[in-house]
């Protein structure tokens, strides 16, 4: 795809924008809809493009899973769409308004970003996530998969552009980019004057991409180094049920625990127990865990760093509750980390002084999703701190404007 080509393209999603942003929000849930039901009726032609990008596809580690769509999979992007349809419209609604001593009525209401362009990879349902979400907000979304999911989003993305004509909208309010070479992804990230939000879905080599070229807007869906902290007051069975379901429901993702610390307080009791609540887990321990797992390996530094997104987890023993907390705000990576206690203090503590985009209190890290937390889904986790923050649902794909009313006052 030459440059001029890619040019080409986003200066028609662009355009599409512009007539989203002015659309009914019935309209827009329509297309939702509309879409939803397709996903279910050509659900055989979706796994069929599917299975030829697996084919295909031969790296090792989790980007398999990533990948792979199931007939559950496929209907629970059909629910996602559903239930994003039916969060309240975002645009136009009034956020505050306040009248000033001079007669002037002064508000700010919420409308549309423009352009969302997304960088992801594998997991091809986030095509039709993203997609969702920009056409719910009123905003065009302009993709741009990998090279191992592009059949399946080109395939993906076809429904989506027929539903937009179907309802008199621009097929061009959502767009993939057909060329996944570096290059164009460089280029991508460089779109000035089109490109209104930029979102990267992947790992370090995304973000360090996106450092290096981009040259728009961006938000950062950084890496999920997440953290199950168990303090000596903890219900210990709350606390295996807890690291069961972070580590082991689906380790290849952003909101899985990564690292595990446990109260000397209650270490004896608990770490011993870790083998039969996690079947199937290496454990990788410092030295003060390895009195209690004898024969796991031992941990590095570099483990109490790493994002491991497969069925590995580094545990570490803490003394209180301030070094789980200056653990965490060394290796952490500013997505969501948990606490189990009982202690209602202990709790709050953890609340004020974790630097994270969510905390969680005696549950699983897995519920920082979009439409766990009632978003109806979500384009990323945002780590960063400016714009958004946590999961982007659709009212943070949207920004303010201000509207003053007056009757004839100048200054």
């Amino acid at each position: 795809m030459s440059l001029e080509e890619l040019r080409a393209q986003a200066h028609a999603v662009k355009a599409a924008s512009v007539e989203v942003a002015q659309s009914d929000d019935a309209v827009r849930r329509a297309v939702l809809l509309d879409v939803a039901e397709q996903l279910l009726a050509h659900e055989a032609e979706i796994l069929e493009h599917n299975q030829r990008d697996l084919d295909a596809y031969v790296e090792a580690g989790p980007g398999r899973d990533r990948l792979l769509l199931t007939p559950a999979r496929v209907a629970g992007m059909a629910q996602a769409l559903r239930d994003v349809a039916a969060v309240e419209d975002p645009l136009y609604r009034e956020v505050d308004r306040r009248v000033r001593p001079n007669g002037l009525v002064v508000t700010r209401v919420r409308v549309p970003l423009g352009v969302v362009g997304v960088i992801y990879e594998n997991r091809p349902n986030v095509t039709t996530d993203v997609a969702g979400l920009c056409v719910r907000s009123g905003n065009a979304a302009f993709l741009r998969g990998s090279a191992s999911a592009q059949g399946t989003n080109t395939y993906l993305v076809s429904l989506w552009r027929a539903a937009l004509e179907r309802h008199g909208l621009p097929a061009d309010a959502v767009a993939l980019v057909a060329d996944s070479s570096h290059e164009t992804a460089a280029a991508f990230m460089g779109l000035t004057g089109v490109i209104d939000c930029l979102i990267p879905r992947g790992g370090k080599a995304l973000i360090a991409a996106m450092r290096e070229h981009a040259r728009v807007p961006y938000v950062l869906d950084g890496d999920g180094n997440c953290h199950v902290y168990v303090d000596v007051d903890a219900d210990l069975e709350m606390a295996a049920s807890i690291i069961a379901n972070a580590k082991m429901s689906r380790p290849g993702v952003c909101n899985a625990a990564e690292t595990l610390l446990v109260h000397e307080g209650v270490a004896a009791a608990f770490l011993p127990r870790l083998p039969s609540v996690l079947p199937g887990v290496t454990l990788r321990v410092d030295p003060r865990a390895a009195e209690f797992l004898p024969g796991a390996a031992a941990a590095t530094e570099e483990d109490f760093e790493n994002e491991f997104l497969d069925l590995i987890l580094a545990v570490k023993v803490v003394d209180n509750v301030d070094e789980a907390v200056a653990h965490v705000a060394r290796y952490g990576t500013g997505h969501s980390e948990a606490i189990v206690t009982t202690t209602q203090q202990t709790a709050d503590a953890w609340v004020r002084r974790v630097d994270a985009a969510a905390v969680l209190v005696n549950a699983s890290t897995r519920f920082i999703d979009g439409g766990e937390l009632g978003l109806g889904g979500e384009v990323g986790i945002s780590t960063q701190k400016l714009h958004a923050r946590g999961p982007m649902g659709v009212e943070e794909l949207t920004c303010v404007k201000w509207v003053v009313e007056g009757k004839g006052q100048t200054r």
